[in-house]
């Protein structure tokens, strides 16, 4: 990072979207933001070169695979994933949408087109996309789509 405040913004933006804690699994070094000239605000986070996040206008983050690779670290961040059967893993990888009936659990933080990491049994991250339903009653309902997946583990 180049300083002691875009680290303190980066927690902070963490900690909000994805709960309290969470930042605590990010790496101390090796981030850099990228700021939007017109108005100033975080556009892009990289971390080691790689992909971390990208801010949406709104103020959410669109995590990359290795972003929520990382976040995964945290035992809070489970609460913003959707663990999948392992009959769909493979679809889930190619970037497939996951259906509520593969569903086997849904954090309490996911809502509504909230930013969300896929897993499996083990607790490895297998894709990320944005919910479509509330985490609550994804694996109630047997029929339409659960999270509308972005990036997938296979390129």
């Amino acid at each position: 990072m180049e300083s002691q405040g875009d680290k303190r913004r980066l927690s902070l933006m963490v900690d909000y979207l994805f709960g309290r804690g969470v930042s605590r699994a990010l790496p101390r070094e090796g981030f850099r933001l990228y700021y939007s000239r017109r108005s100033g605000r975080v556009k892009s986070i990289f971390h080691d070169g790689k992909l971390f996040a990208t801010v949406k206008p709104n103020g959410a983050m669109a995590l990359s695979m290795a972003g929520a690779t990382i976040l995964s670290r945290s035992p809070k961040f489970r609460e913003n994933c959707v663990q999948v059967s392992d009959d769909v893993v493979e679809f889930v990888k190619g970037g497939k949408s996951v259906f509520c009936k593969f569903v086997i659990w849904a954090g309490k933080n996911v809502y509504p087109k909230s930013e969300v990491a896929i897993i499996d049994g083990k607790g490895r991250v297998l894709g990320v996309g944005m919910a479509v339903l509330n985490g609550g009653v994804m694996s109630q309902f047997k029929s339409g789509a659960a999270v509308k997946v972005r990036a997938g583990l296979k390129k």
